[in-house]
């Protein structure tokens, strides 16, 4: 028996890298029989034959975390990357997005990509809000090679999810940090002549300078629904500093005396922020009354 980590898994078939060596192996039938599903990231026990590379995932270690979407396991850290333009910054993905990264528990870096491509800097005010919450954020330009030192010296010997949207410029990140990845870009599939997304599965990359990078499929929508009522509040941290309210189990939206609400309109909050969630909480309330 050996134990490795999956670096990919697709078509039923879960690559465990092993010290270097890279076995296919299935998933025995008691793992559909408790219904779990091997991910990306796991640390695996596996049986297999030297001969052929070949074998069978016995066992898979507890995970320290887990991401749904995309799914993979123990993560130190999420780069969300988004274009300042072509697509433009769609706030409330980014928003969900660090919401559900709170909720696994993941350090998180926002990567603002392609800032060669706004010339008036529009961008920018997202910066400001972001960083007075306080996020990390990596402003990049692949073209003009602008962040990228930052963007390696932060992935150095961390395991990594890069997720985002389609179009936003993940691949192209990832082959400028590490020469010879060579990860598809954009082109067009010649197969069904038309555009697809250029990541169809998740994978574990190993880098040059340390640590594992994972490219992962363009992601349009996040399911928040499950986050308690009473928790959502805590996914804010900017909130807890003003949580100074009258009451204990304040949810910072129709009750008086509340610090957090006292915040905002002293614009120590921004109001982008707490609009969207006061949309959510809203939103969760009405589901748990169905």
């Amino acid at each position: 028996m050996k134990t490795g980590v999956i670096v990919k898994g697709i078509g039923g078939f879960y690559y465990v890298d092993v010290e270097d060596t890279i076995y296919e192996c299935r998933a025995r039938g008691k793992f559909r029989l408790k219904n779990i599903t091997p991910l990306v990231g796991d640390v695996a026990d596996i049986e297999v034959d030297e001969t052929s590379k070949q074998g069978y995932v016995l066992h898979i270690h507890p995970r320290k975390n887990e991401m749904v979407r995309p799914a993979i396991a123990n993560i130190d850290q999420v780069v969300m990357v988004f274009a300042a333009k072509r697509p433009d910054i769609n706030m409330t993905l980014l928003q969900k997005f660090l919401i559900y990264a709170e909720y696994v528990g993941l350090d998180k870096i926002i990567c603002i990509n392609k800032i060669d491509l706004d010339e008036n800097q529009d961008y920018k005010t997202v910066v400001e809000m972001l960083r007075s919450i306080p996020y990390r954020v990596i402003e990049t330009s692949t073209k003009q090679m602008i962040g990228l030192d930052e963007l390696k010296e932060a992935l150095k010997d961390k395991v990594t999810v890069f997720a985002g949207p389609s179009g936003a410029g993940k691949s192209s990140l990832l082959n400028r940090v590490q020469t010879g990845l060579r990860l598809k870009t954009g082109d067009l599939s010649k197969k069904i002549d038309r555009g697809t997304h250029t990541t169809r599965h998740a994978e574990l990359i190993e880098l040059e300078i340390g640590g594992m990078v994972a490219d992962t499929p363009g992601f349009t929508s996040l399911e928040l629904s499950n986050i308690e009522v009473e928790r959502l509040q805590t996914l804010f941290p900017e909130f807890e500093q003003y949580n100074n309210c009258k009451f204990t189990s304040c949810l910072h939206h129709k009750e008086p005396q509340c610090g957090v609400k006292e915040a905002v309109a002293e614009g120590k909050i921004s109001q982008v922020r707490y609009e969207y969630y006061v949309s959510l909480l809203e939103e969760f309330k009405n589901i748990r009354r169905y």
